[in-house]
């Protein structure tokens, strides 16, 4: 991987700040409303669980840093997320359920990271497919799954 200790670098700083996004989130659940001039929740628990959501991709980033040339999979899903948080946010402002202000909540969980990870996957995808070479998967059933996991 040519870019090897630049990923390393961006999965690092990934990891720190969805941890202390987490962990921000869990001690003031409410920050987003009070940010956006909305009503405070009814239940900002649900929004706490998010931030412990959010908190653990941190450590899943860790990973990533950890062997970036095995990461692709983890990276996937974390810019995957990073596009359907700002899907989702735009509907609820467009609807007008939500102020443009709660913007500021994609800005920098979501949008900034698109260009660096993406670059990433793309440098970490023949690494990835190397790793997909072998014998063809047999067919999954309900007994193989379960010989799988019986196998640990």
């Amino acid at each position: 991987m040519r870019n090897r200790p630049t990923y390393q670098r961006l999965f690092v700083a990934a990891g720190i700040y969805n941890i202390v996004w987490g962990v921000g989130t869990i001690a003031n659940p409410q920050w987003l409303w009070q940010f956006s001039e909305m009503p405070l929740s009814n239940d900002p628990q649900i929004f706490a669980t998010l931030g412990m959501v959010i908190g653990l991709y941190g450590v899943i980033y860790f990973e990533v840093a950890r062997r970036p040339e095995q990461g692709w999979v983890l990276a996937a899903v974390g810019l995957t997320g990073k596009v359907l948080g700002p899907i989702g946010l735009s509907y609820l402002i467009v609807t007008g359920k939500w102020p443009a202000r709660t913007a500021v909540l994609c800005l920098t969980n979501d949008l900034m990271w698109w260009i660096p990870f993406w670059m990433y996957l793309r440098e970490a995808w023949p690494s990835f497919m190397a790793g997909q070479a072998g014998p063809r998967p047999r067919d999954l059933t309900i007994q193989s799954l379960l010989g799988i996991v019986s196998r640990g």
